[in-house]
Formats: structure tokens, sequence, C-alpha cells
């Protein structure tokens, strides 16, 4: 009886469970933080090109870039030029996506479509889009056509992989108690198959907007006079440092609307994917 006693005094001095449900941060701590990391970079930047620890011909200070802001929005070219390279992306991502989307699923789908698509597409995928450079320029000349197919190129990949990953993964059980409700061909795929995919294929849609910014800085490097490259181009000539930061600078903010765009859609399309995140 002694040795049960000591045994189960232990079990006297545990400590009550904790509570697992934890207060949820305030929501207007979220901007904040988000801003926080970016903040003390530019700090950092413009304390040290105010001090001189950052040379003007190796990195221009935020108030020279500021400059040349204002030196050509009031020219009008910053629009014009922000505005060409958004379209050429947006079109570029645009037929990559759905091309990528639709193969994705033929070879999710069906094994007859892995084995005629998957092949190929992994070939796509090997090879980087910058080597193709050069063929597409021979093929489809300097114009837009080029910048447009070599955007798609880049992006038909990333899309097509996450789709087919995210169609294979979809849970069998459901697709067949879907099938029972009566679920067949198109309305199976749209409203079953599709909606279970959707976070792998936002997900494909975020790495592909952000390879869209490499494929647009490769597009507009070549025959182009109009767009934030030929800004760059014209900032390696003339040796601007202050319109080279510029242009990094609104490649970044390309960057930020398009992931805007996307935690858009999954916000309105997977409602439910802001209750997983262990805050």
């Amino acid at each position: 009886m002694a040795v049960l006693i000591a045994a189960a005094e232990p079990v006297a001095h545990l400590a009550p469970p904790r509570n697992r449900v934890e207060k949820p941060r305030p929501a207007w701590l979220s901007i904040p933080l988000r801003f926080l990391l970016p903040a003390l970079i530019f700090a950092a930047w413009w304390i040290g090109s105010a001090t001189g620890a950052l040379s003007p011909q190796v990195l221009a200070g935020p108030p020279k870039v500021w400059s040349a802001f204002l030196e050509l929005s009031r020219s009008g070219q910053l629009t014009d030029f922000a505005l060409a390279s958004f379209t050429r992306a947006a079109f570029g991502v645009g037929l990559g996506v759905t091309v990528g989307l639709v193969l994705g699923l033929i070879a999710g789908l069906s094994a007859l479509g892995e084995e005629l698509v998957d092949s190929t597409m992994q070939i796509v995928r090997a090879v980087p889009f910058l080597a193709l450079v050069p063929l597409f320029i021979a093929w489809f000349g300097i114009d837009e056509l080029y910048k447009v197919l070599l955007i798609a190129v880049a992006t038909v990949a990333p899309m097509y992989a996450y789709t087919y990953l995210g169609v294979r993964n979809v849970d069998r059980k459901l697709v067949e108690a879907a099938r029972g409700f009566g679920l067949r061909g198109a309305r199976l795929v749209l409203e079953v198959i599709l909606p279970s995919a959707l976070p792998g294929v936002l997900m494909a849609l975020r790495v592909c907007l952000s390879i869209s910014i490499t494929g647009l800085i490769a597009a507009e490097q070549v025959g182009t006079d109009e767009g934030v490259g030929y800004l760059v181009t014209l900032a390696q000539e003339y040796n601007r440092t202050d319109y080279m930061v510029l242009c990094v600078v609104l490649y970044a903010v390309l960057g930020l609307i398009f992931d805007g765009l996307v935690r858009i859609a999954e916000r309105f399309a997977m409602p439910w994917r802001r209750q997983v995140a262990i805050r």
C-alpha cells in the first residue's frame, strides 16, 4: 500500500492543463508588423546615404530616387512605362496560367493524360526559360508577342506542377461520394476536384506572379522603347543609379500588387484558411 501511495504522490502535484485557446492578436497590429522590416531597411538605407557610408555612385539615396520619381511622373513617362510593363506581365501570366492549369488537370485526372503531358512538361520545367530568349527572338521577333510568350513559358511549368499535385492529392473518398450523388464529368471537376485543389492552385499563382517579374525583366531588355525594363537600360547607359533604384522599387511594387491580388482571391475563395495559422 505504501508503494502505491508513493507512486500516486507525484500525480497530486501535476499542474492543471493550460488553456489551449489563445487570445487572438489585435487586427490593428498586423499592418505595422508587416511593414516593420521594410521600414528598418529603408531607415538604414537613408542613414547610410545621408552619412556618406553609401556612395551615390554605388547606391543613390532616397532623396535622389524621389527626385527621379517626380521627374518621370511630371513627364508622364512613369505612368506609361509602368502600365506597359503591367500589361505585358498580365497577358503573359494569363496565358501561362491558363495553359498550365488545363494541362495540370489533364495529367492529374487521368493516367492517359499523365502519359501524354507529364514528360513534356518536365522537360519544359527543366529548361531555364532565360535560355530560350535567343530562340524566341529568332522565332517571334522582338515585338510584344515575344515578350508575352516568354513570360507565359516562365509561368506555365509552376502552374502545371502545383495543379497536378493538387488534383492528385484530392481525397478519393470525397470524389466517390460526389459520384454517388450523381456528379460526373465537368461538374465533378468544377464543383469537387478543382475546389479541393484550390490551395495548390493559388500557391502556384503566387509563384507564377513572382517568376513573371523575372521574365518581364528579361523580355524588356530587348527591342523595347516603353516599360520599366527600357528605363533600366537607359539608367545603365547614363549611369543613373537613382533611376536604377527606382526601377527596382517599381518591380517590387508590381510584385506587391500581384501578391495582394492573390491574397484577396484567397480571402474570398478560402475564408477558412485564416483560422488555420498558429498565432
